[in-house]
């Protein structure tokens, strides 16, 4: 199934030559990341397919925001090749481009800020890792640990921005710490539980330069198996084609 693309309602992803494929956090984040403050230029770190961009893209397209250009950077030859084809084939092309460079490589040489800047970021941190190095280059959080990938937003954002990821819950802490250290605080955080059962297992967070009162909230997916709740169903029905 992966080798065929991934249908969205306004736009598809081909992912056969990317190590990740699309997943419900990369469709969570995009969908969850807030617009509001209208922002001019959109950067996405490890873009993979390019589906967060798309996402945002596709969002910004449907209401009156002034975004300019939407970048993106991917490290790996194969992933950044089919992000730029995912891109142009898009209804969005002519604001979406992609460089095929390092975070490191992008903060030496780009002198712009962007008003906001996302990531589904590598996030296993345990001792194992598979044998497919492709997906550990996607994966691994020593392909861009959390303090590599903080100290760059920091570099990038412009004063008034934000930036937002997702991460394993069990990570929160130890991530908004290190954002601390940058002046990067915390002002908006969901947690994502599969089931109302169920253990929190994302954290998706939006930091800014600036402090504020966090506004904390919980997404449960499901009721039961397939039987999604309407939180989860509200946040993602303008990408997926059945919901």
């Amino acid at each position: 199934m992966s080798n065929h693309p991934f249908v969205f309602k306004e736009f598809s992803i081909n992912q056969h030559q990317c190590a990740m494929k699309i997943g419900t956090d990369a469709v969570l984040l995009g969908a969850w990341t807030s617009l509001d403050k209208n922002p001019f230029s959109i950067l996405d770190i490890g873009a993979g397919t390019g589906i967060l961009a798309l996402i945002l893209a596709q969002r910004s397209a449907a209401v009156p925001i002034a975004i300019e250009i939407i970048d993106a950077i991917e490290i790996d030859a194969d992933a950044y090749e089919q992000c730029v084809e995912n891109f142009e084939a898009s209804p969005w092309g002519d604001r979406l481009f992609c460089y095929h460079a390092s975070l490191q490589e992008f903060v030496d040489e780009i002198e712009d800020r962007y008003d906001l800047i996302i990531s589904n970021p590598p996030f296993y941190s345990e001792d194992y890792k598979p044998k497919n190095h492709q997906r550990d280059l996607a994966r691994f959080n020593d392909a861009m640990p959390f303090e590599h990938l903080i100290a760059g937003v920091s570099k990038l954002l412009s004063d008034e921005g934000i930036f937002s990821a997702i991460i394993p819950f069990k990570e929160e802490t130890r991530f908004l710490t290190i954002a601390s250290r940058f002046n990067l605080f915390p002002n908006r955080i969901l947690h994502v539980k599969g089931t109302p059962t169920s253990e929190v297992k994302r954290s998706l967070l939006e930091v800014s330069f600036r402090e504020s009162a966090i506004e904390m909230k919980e997404l449960i997916i499901e009721t039961e198996r397939h039987q999604y709740t309407q939180d989860y169903i509200h946040l993602t029905k303008d990408f997926y084609l059945k919901m």
